[in-house]
């Protein structure tokens, strides 16, 4: 395996997989909008599921916390309590151009023909790369109005899957408040006091959900993508419920990251090989999971290609990455 120190500032130059495992208990991981708000579930399996984009949001919620105020590492999509300009995305692509403009490094030209409009598109997306860490990391298409090109990202997530069906449970709620004073008027004038308000709240027991990754070193030359990157990006998925904002999320926790990393770009196995190494076998219909510690989780490590590490996160990160990478 490939044991070459790793600079903080050097681009990624090998392929990284992984699993990862998270837990629900008493919660709501990703409700569906079009479902009244239930957990998303597959329909043929009952199998939970949670989406790459929730899950990438939870990434961008830790590094905005690990990351507060480092150059380079503001994110471009924001949560929805940032300020309001932040929130704007054409606004965050003219930044591009005024500094580039500033900076003298914007091909005037006759401003018209492709040729100028494409190399200042490509220096835009150059400059977004550079100062966005969700850019460099996960992608992003920037053509809407302010043209800043399009970026196809080194890291990749897959939906997360519940390892057995779920159950959601819609629960009432009450609150003895009532909005405004019409409402307040007409409960005590039907009932003679204010009754409140009637809700719901949708929950699962227990869940253990199964996800997975990956880090491509050929889409990291394109956007910059670091080994300093690398860090903080697994650094933020082990701490990514720690900041996690969702009201409903109940009680999520990390239970297993498993990293394989190649000794080269382009890698020593397929990843879905590797992929069936780690092992977590469904508790089946006559069980029902409450606890982490009701699954058994393995790892076959005996008979792995050469050119193959594998280690378990966080106790393995400062292996993975050295700490001086961040």
């Amino acid at each position: 395996m490939n044991t070459d120190p790793k600079d903080p500032s050097s681009i990624v130059d090998r392929r990284y997989d992984f699993v990862f495992l998270f837990d629900v208990t008493d919660g709501n991981p990703n409700g569906d909008p079009d479902a009244g708000n239930l957990p998303r579930i597959d329909p043929q399996t009952q199998q939970g599921l949670v989406t790459d984009v929730c899950i990438k949001r939870k990434i961008r919620n830790a590094v905005a916390a690990l990351a507060a105020d480092r150059p380079g590492y503001d994110l471009y999509f924001q949560t929805q309590d940032a300020v309001y300009e932040k929130r704007i995305l054409n606004r965050l692509h003219q930044q591009a151009y005024d500094a580039l403009k500033k900076d003298g490094k914007l091909d005037e030209g006759d401003g018209k023909s492709q040729k100028n409009k494409a190399d200042n598109t490509a220096k835009a997306r150059a400059w977004m790369c550079k100062n966005f860490f969700d850019i460099r990391t996960f992608g992003a298409v920037m053509t809407t109005g302010v043209n800043c090109g399009q970026v196809r990202g080194p890291a990749q997530i897959t939906f997360a899957r519940s390892i057995d069906p779920i159950i959601p449970m819609e629960v009432s709620i009450t609150r003895k408040s009532v909005t405004t004073d019409e409402e307040a008027e007409k409960q005590a004038k039907a009932d003679g006091y204010i009754t409140g308000t009637m809700g719901r709240k949708n929950t699962l027991p227990y869940a253990l959900y199964r996800g997975h990754g990956f880090i491509n070193p050929l889409l990291a030359k394109n956007t910059g993508f670091t080994y300093a990157d690398l860090r903080l990006f697994f650094d933020a998925m082990i701490r990514m419920f720690d900041f996690d904002r969702s009201a409903s999320r109940g009680l999520m926790a990390l239970r297993r990251l498993v990293v394989f990393e190649h000794d080269s770009a382009l890698g020593a196995a397929p990843a879905h090989q590797l992929f069936d190494r780690v092992r977590v076998p469904a508790l089946g219909p006559d069980r029902a999971p409450r606890q982490y510690a009701d699954y058994q989780v393995t790892i076959e490590r005996d008979g792995l290609a050469q050119g193959i590490g594998v280690y378990e996160l966080p106790q393995d990160l400062d292996k993975l990455v050295p700490p001086g990478v961040a």
